[in-house]
This record gives structure tokens, C-alpha cells and sequence, in this order.
């Protein structure tokens, strides 16, 4: 099976990080972040998959071999779900939103000096926007988080990574998804924890695999549960005035 790991677009909170008092619970994206947005979705839908073409010899190759992916994840978070918008509308995916993808630390806001938890946002208010999108009963009418946890432990974050790995693994072993290619639309510290759990480094806080906002990491689950990292935080689809 093969993975795509795509961090969201810009963000508001990306945007302001020298200024925290902007900071908002959920951002939405930026109009850097929804060009980005686009920008992964055509490079993905219209440019040769070096990882698909290397397998065929040298005469064989016609530049016509596409990302075919097939199956397409996010985080609830407003910016993934804005993120993954445009590459379902460009590969004719419909989104299946996985809780579990969500960045770090959850959804949280400090106001008058006291950290609350936030909800994030309801099956109605995402269903409104994303009408297409499948959500998991875990999306309810109160929203998806659980604001008693204030900001969500480290451990949790760790835990929640080795929740999608044995999700993948698990997949990667059955006769009709082991030759599947799943992205997985999510956030900067949720993918390095992902990558961690793959290559059996949790719990590491000393050193990060970055990603650059839409970056993308290809890795490969193979037979016995192999892991292939293929390339990291890729970002060859934006132009220098669009990384961030």
C-alpha cells in the first residue's frame, strides 16, 4: 500500500505565529494557503508520479503516468477539510474525515490567560461546507473534541499516531487495499508523529520530521509490514513565493 502524507495549507495560525493573541481555535486558510491548496491538487492530478514511472525501463516511459490515487483522508480540522477539497474535486475522491489525523494538541484557545477546550466543528457546520465528505459517528452535533482535555497530553498525540499506523498496517495485509494509495491530509506534528510510529521511534520529542505547508512524504507499507520511505516533505509543486 502505498501512503501519501500531505500537510494542510496555510493557515490563519501559520500566518500570525509571531502573534499569538490572533490565534484562533480552528483556523481557516489563508488565500496563500487555498492557492497552495490548488496547486497540490493540479500537481497531483496532472504530473508524472516519478515513484510509478521508475518501475517501467527507460524506453517504456511517456511522462503519462499519474498519481493515481485512490482513496482520500483528513483531519476534522476546518484547514484539512479545506485542503482536501480541491485534490477530491481534481482525483473524484469523496473525503472520509478520520478523527485520529488531527494535529496536536487538539483544539484549544487561551482566553483571559486560562487555556479552554474547543469543540472544533459540528457534523452540521462541516456537512454545510463539505456536503460530500463521509464522517464517523464521532462527528456529532457538539463537534468532534473533547474539551475537557484543555490542550491534549504529548502522550495522547503518540497514541493517536500508533492508532493510524496499526490502521494502515492492518489495511496494507487485505487482498483488496494492499495495492491501495491513500492519502492522508493532515498536520505538521500529527504526520511526524505518523512517520515515528512507522519506523517504531515514538516517543521521540527531540528531533522532527518538517513539513512545509502542502508538502508532501510518499511512503510504502509492503508485504510483512515493510515500511519504504520513499521521499520527504516534497514541495516541488509550489513556487518559491508560495512555501511556507
Amino acid at each position: 500500500m502505498q501512503v501519501y502524507l500531505i500537510r494542510h495549507a496555510q493557515s490563519h495560525n501559520n500566518a500570525v505565529m509571531d502573534n499569538q493573541a490572533e490565534r484562533v481555535a480552528d483556523p481557516p486558510l489563508t488565500e496563500v494557503g487555498l492557492q497552495q491548496a490548488e496547486r497540490v491538487a493540479q500537481y497531483l492530478k496532472n504530473s508524472v508520479s516519478l515513484e510509478e514511472i521508475v518501475h517501467h525501463p527507460v524506453h517504456e516511459r511517456d511522462n503519462t503516468t499519474p498519481h493515481t490515487i485512490t482513496h482520500l483522508f483528513c483531519s476534522p480540522m476546518y484547514r484539512t477539510l479545506q485542503t482536501a477539497f480541491p485534490i477530491a474535486r481534481e482525483l473524484d475522491l469523496t473525503p472520509v474525515v478520520w478523527p485520529d489525523l488531527h494535529e496536536q494538541g487538539g483544539v484549544f484557545l487561551e482566553e483571559d490567560g486560562v487555556v479552554n477546550g474547543k469543540p472544533g466543528m459540528t457534523r452540521a457546520e462541516i456537512l454545510a461546507q463539505f456536503p460530500n465528505y463521509i464522517l464517523p459517528d464521532s462527528v456529532t452535533d457538539e463537534g468532534w473534541y473533547d474539551v475537557n482535555k484543555g490542550i491534549e497530553h504529548f502522550s495522547d498525540t503518540m497514541a493517536r499516531a500508533v492508532r493510524v499506523v496499526a490502521e494502515l498496517r492492518r489495511r496494507a495485509q487485505m487482498e483488496d487495499f494492499k495495492d491501495a494509495k491513500v492519502a492522508l491530509v493532515g498536520h505538521g506534528a500529527a504526520i511526524d508523529a505518523i512517520i515515528k510510529a512507522l519506523i517504531h521511534n515514538l516517543p521521540s520529542d527531540r528531533y522532527f520530521y518538517w513539513h512545509y505547508n502542502t508538502a508532501i512524504s510518499f511512503i510504502e507499507i509492503v508485504e510483512d509490514g515493510v515500511v519504504m520511505i520513499r521521499y520527504l516533505n516534497r514541495v516541488t509543486h509550489l513556487p518559491p513565493e508560495l512555501i511556507t
